[in-house]
């Protein structure tokens, strides 16, 4: 039995559990379903593993509440990064993950939010029609890469349904269909406003979350590309605004919004 100290933190109602990679052993899936459960767990979305490598770069391994290893999280990001601000004095720090390295920079500290500006690479967007077993029509929407892969769809219903059924729903099946042999994370999107959109989110590996960062960029991305949104916008999701910019198609993306560490502690793990 090993005590492990670990960092709970939350981007708009998204959290996540921080901890160093040289106390996982190769443990880091079995882990992650453990101390993510809600009942018997801390509870959390997944857990950033934080591997401190020689020269001083920071890397991050990104694993599911289910045990899945997914390429990065633009929220878990930001969490991490508002961790090393509050506890090493970090202003701006570059963090290495599976789907590229971020670059986050500290805004301002507002009580117990930290207002970071995460850089968020290159979105690609593709339109594609979707056909699912079992759904009635084609589903049309876009295949967006902002690091890790997403669908969106975009809907004009107030409860974000579509297809008969409700995002949830739609979202689990779309998440695990065939055509994404790797699972894709899903986003339900309505355009408010040439300068705001709201939307929610199905999460590969976890199920419905309050907010995703990568899932806020794709969300923006697709409106902006598809239904000729603003280049600037706010995007709310059930947890809370988030704002993107993204001057062209072939510019960074860049992603604001607040993180809080909820707690320190520490946690016995066989």
């Amino acid at each position: 039995m090993s005590r492990i100290p670990f960092v709970k933190a939350h981007a708009c109602g998204n959290d996540f559990l921080i901890i160093e990679e040289s106390l996982a052993h190769n443990k880091h899936a079995a882990m992650a379903r453990k101390l993510c459960s809600r009942n018997t767990g801390i509870g959390a979305d997944g857990i950033e593993f934080l591997n401190r490598k020689s020269g001083g770069t920071l890397f991050l391994r990104l694993f599911n509440a289910d045990g899945s290893e997914a390429e990065l999280s633009g929220n878990g990001t930001r969490c991490v990064a508002a961790w090393l601000a509050a506890s090493e004095g970090l202003q701006q720090v570059s963090l290495g993950t599976h789907g590229g390295v971020r670059t986050c920079r500290l805004l301002r500290r507002d009580d117990v939010d930290y207002w970071i500006e995460s850089g968020m690479g290159i979105p690609r967007v593709m339109p594609r029609t979707i056909e699912i077993p079992g759904v009635h029509g084609p589903i049309p929407g876009a295949m967006v890469n902002v690091g890790n892969p997403h669908f969106v769809v975009f809907t004009d219903a107030e409860d974000f349904s579509s297809h008969g059924l409700s995002w949830q729903e739609l979202g689990a099946v779309i998440a695990i269909d065939p055509l994404f042999p790797f699972g894709t994370n899903v986003e339900f999107v309505r355009v408010l406003s040439p300068t705001e959109i709201a939307f929610r989110i199905f999460e590969r590996g976890c199920g419905p979350t309050t907010s995703s960062g990568t899932g806020t960029c794709a969300s923006s991305a697709a409106s902006m590309v598809l239904r000729n949104t603003a280049r600037e916008l706010s995007a709310i999701a059930q947890g809370g605004t988030q704002q993107v910019v993204w001057p062209t198609n072939d510019s960074e993306m860049f992603l604001t919004g607040p993180a809080e560490i909820i707690c320190t502690g520490e946690v016995d793990f066989a």
